[in-house]
């Protein structure tokens, strides 16, 4: 019975929209803060050393909301998955460099750049599972008769 529960509620659709809106909206959010205080991301791009910082604030923003909004929508999410899977992996060496820092600095850039390669897997994860609802739904719409278009 509870097996049965547990099965119903992660084949739903309100599971799968609401798992992948948890997972965009600190993409979002982020992309968001840097255009409503451009100011504040601009220190953001100076601080991490990035030139001219316009542009990259700029190309952050649109980076993070494009990404955010191909994953929430599910269209082409792995291409909004890889995009921001890459965007995580450059902050890395760019603003998170743990091994070059020191004390306590240097414990919290470990912990961002970690943080940042758990969101990596949970995007991974987000690109599988989408493929294979698509898949799914295609063979159940074969095998019932419905025709595609």
């Amino acid at each position: 019975m509870m097996r049965h529960r547990i099965g119903h509620a992660l084949d739903s659709r309100w599971l799968w929209v609401t798992a992948r809106i948890l997972l965009a909206v600190v993409f979002l959010s982020s992309g968001l803060a840097k255009l409503i205080d451009f100011q504040g991301g601009l220190a953001e791009m100076r601080a991490a050393g990035l030139q001219p910082e316009w542009f990259f604030n700029a190309a952050t923003a649109t980076v993070l909301i494009a990404g955010a909004a191909l994953i929430m929508l599910d269209r082409a999410l792995w291409l909004g998955a890889a995009v921001l899977a890459t965007f995580l992996l450059l902050t890395v060496p760019i603003v998170h460099r743990f091994w070059a820092l020191e004390n306590a600095q240097a414990t919290q850039a470990l912990y961002w750049a970690l943080e940042h390669t758990s969101l990596i897997g949970g995007l991974m994860a987000a690109a599988i599972a989408s493929r294979f609802r698509k898949r799914l739904h295609v063979a159940l719409n074969v095998y019932c008769g419905v025709s595609q278009r």
